[in-house]
């Protein structure tokens, strides 16, 4: 089990109201680390909150979209006080799965914004004391919808095969510092925000994770970046990367039907 104490004595975990954010955050609560908690309904951010001040952490809470114009500020503000040692970057949502022709280029921006500009600016700002310090973590997570086109995710996939690519980069940079750099790959997790978009978990042969085991992979996993597959699906990942890529995208179209609905 790594030892989470070295990423101390704050972690910044953006997205960590609920789901694989909400395990993140009691998981390092309850190895001691305390605790900025970012996402934008407050009701479920107070909620995981509580119940890691209850395994002894110190939290703080910021409910903020992290697309708004003033949301870095807001957070450079909350956290001006304190030593940074993990930032954990699990909002990247796709708040716009509509046909790119169909989709105002406004709404794609926001996923645009959600998945590269917010995280970018957080990772500059959080990164650079880390690396003053020599210590600390960054951890992304990303998506399988990174690996090839898929219908409806034209520009969500896009973002995530971009935040690998970062990743990658970022790590090679940060390695020399001992400032670990990790994306943490999701396939199929039952979080509510998979369950509210109506995501089909009972496809035969898909493999479902659970929350706290990703996070527990991710944490696990961050001192030996700079990707790391979660929930078994190194093998799926493979096939992705295979260089027919119509032969790819049309086998995988197949199965996203049958996952999201062919609506």
């Amino acid at each position: 089990m790594t030892d989470l104490s070295k990423y101390g004595p704050w972690a910044v975990v953006a997205g960590g109201s609920e789901g694989v954010g909400a395990e993140f955050a009691r998981q390092l609560a309850d190895a001691g680390v305390n605790l900025v908690l970012i996402a934008r309904k407050p009701g479920p951010l107070a909620e995981t909150a509580d119940s890691c001040r209850a395994l002894g952490a110190e939290v703080r809470t910021l409910a903020v979209d992290l697309v708004s114009t003033d949301a870095v500020d807001q957070i450079a503000d909350a956290t001006s006080d304190i030593e940074v040692g993990l930032l954990i970057y699990n909002a990247g949502a796709n708040t716009c799965s509509e046909h790119f022709l169909d989709g105002g280029l406004s709404e794609f921006g926001r996923v645009i914004d959600l998945n590269i500009n917010t995280m970018l600016t957080l990772v500059q700002h959080f990164g650079r004391p880390m690396r003053e310090r020599r210590r600390g973590g960054i951890l992304m997570v990303g998506s399988m919808a990174g690996y090839l086109g898929s219908m409806r995710h034209t520009v969500y996939g896009g973002v995530k095969a971009f935040g690998r690519i970062f990743a990658e980069s970022l790590w090679l940079e940060l390695r020399d510092y001992d400032v670990d750099v990790l994306e943490l790959v999701l396939g199929v997790t039952r979080t509510p925000a998979m369950e509210r978009v109506g995501l089909n978990f009972d496809v035969p042969g898909m493999r479902v994770a659970q929350p706290a085991d990703v996070a527990r992979e991710g944490l696990e996993h961050l001192p030996h970046g700079p990707v790391h597959i979660a929930g078994g699906n190194g093998d799926d990942v493979a096939r992705r990367n295979d260089p027919d890529r119509a032969k790819v995208v049309l086998g995988t179209h197949k199965f996203m039907e049958k996952l999201m609905g062919s609506r």
